[in-house]
């Protein structure tokens, strides 16, 4: 089979929930990035687009009727490129790659815009129909922001606990403490910063303009709002636990979470020959990848064994790792997973995670995707896994192989 190849990436800031991009919908979200991506490759004709492939986690409101179909309209692509949106909740952006990946090797395409959008903000509330016509009681409104909801009551309890909740399971389960959450917290705080000051960013991620198509922020956005470079151990270790009391032993707080936010990603993968459609030269091959399933509860340990197969299926050891981006829901679920892999944190998310930059479930795959691929190329590294937790008990990884002129032969 041909190989599929990573040729770029580009991210949205990521705004707060509630903050600078609340007020954009998450189809004018999408249609950006894949605008952005076209704009980005001078040598491609948008018509030779074979697909575009966008992760969503949601899709209960404006990013509705496939929204990938209505990024392609909304960023004026020619009509003739076809699109598709993808669910794997919070890995449906990285889903979306694997499926770009399979495309190319296939020789079903050329070029495909992968990536993903979520407005948590934009996320509505759902009025599920009345099993009966002129019902006399109250009925609720179920927000589709984040987690469970209209649960279906055959499912076993322990499965639909609360995320939170079932990261404090997780915590316990592997000997994860408060104090080394509040370590991994900081230093996701401190390595964000320190990598937009370093202008590592630069080329991942295109500022949001005031004067953008749809309704714009009132200002650009051109940095992550989430992160919080003046943070320190001591404010992280006042915050009271926010699932379970610290009178249960709960541990996980708001600030060792990913905070609900709203953005949008995207990668362009293609073939060799791609390279002479977008006037890009490729920046690492997708070698390997892997989707697990475990129990629901425990459902922020799957990358684990994820990344074990996609290693496997990649024909290289741990040995040969030069970065990982896994993405931070919880830094108890990031710290089981790197324990497990006995993995070096010095080559851990070295520019910050998700508990800085946000967690717009829709597009962090592609966020972590295109993290590691720009990592590599900056470090000289050859090797790299990007992975991400799933709710409901699945993970995802992919293996990057460094092709740049610059990276090992």
């Amino acid at each position: 089979m041909r190989g599929a190849f990573v040729f770029d990436a580009v991210r949205t800031p990521f705004g707060r929930y509630g903050g600078a991009l609340a007020h954009v919908r998450p189809d004018d979200l999408a249609a950006f990035v894949v605008g952005e991506q076209v704009r980005r490759a001078p040598g491609l004709d948008p018509a030779v687009v074979d697909d575009v492939i966008l992760g969503n986690a949601n899709g209960a409101g404006e990013d509705n009727r496939d929204v990938a179909r209505m990024a392609v309209l909304l960023a004026g692509l020619p009509v003739t490129v076809p699109g598709v949106a993808v669910n794997r909740l919070c890995g449906s952006s990285l889903e979306a790659a694997v499926q770009a990946a399979r495309a190319i090797e296939t020789g079903d395409a050329d070029v495909v815009l992968a990536g993903g959008v979520e407005s948590m903000s934009r996320a509505p509330w759902v009025l599920p129909k009345t099993e009966r016509p002129f019902p006399a009681g109250d009925l609720n409104l179920s927000s589709t922001t984040l987690g469970w909801r209209l649960v279906n009551p055959r499912m076993r309890p322990d499965w639909t606990v609360s995320l939170g909740e079932a990261t404090e399971r997780l915590r316990e389960k592997y000997g994860v403490t408060r104090e080394r959450q509040d370590e991994c917290a900081l230093r996701s705080h401190v390595l964000a910063h320190a990598a937009w000051e370093a202008g590592r960013y630069d080329d991942l991620v295109t500022p949001y303009p005031a004067t953008a198509a749809g309704k714009a922020p009132a200002k650009e956005l051109t940095r992550d709002e989430p992160i919080r470079p003046d943070t320190s151990l001591e404010r992280l270790a006042s915050l009271a636990p926010s699932f379970r009391p610290a009178s249960d032993g709960g541990t996980v707080t708001a600030g060792t979470s990913s905070p609900l936010t709203d953005g949008a990603s995207a990668a362009l993968i293609g073939s060799e020959r791609a390279a002479g459609l977008t006037g890009l030269e490729p920046l690492a091959r997708i070698a390997g990848r892997a989707a697990v399933a475990n129990e629901p509860q425990y459902f922020g340990y799957a990358p684990v064994e994820a990344v074990e197969r996609a290693l496997e299926r990649s024909g290289i050891t741990w040995d040969d790792v030069g970065a990982v981006e896994i993405n931070e829901a919880f830094a108890a679920q990031t710290l089981a997973c790197t324990d497990a892999w006995g993995v070096d944190m010095e080559i851990v998310n070295a520019w910050g995670g998700a508990i800085a930059v946000g967690h717009p479930l829709g597009a962090s795959g592609t966020r972590v995707l295109g993290t590691l691929a720009r990592r590599l190329v900056a470090d000289g590294a050859r090797w790299g896994v990007a992975a991400i937790c799933i709710g409901v008990g699945q993970g995802m990884a992919v293996v990057l192989e460094n092709v740049t002129n610059g990276g090992p032969a």
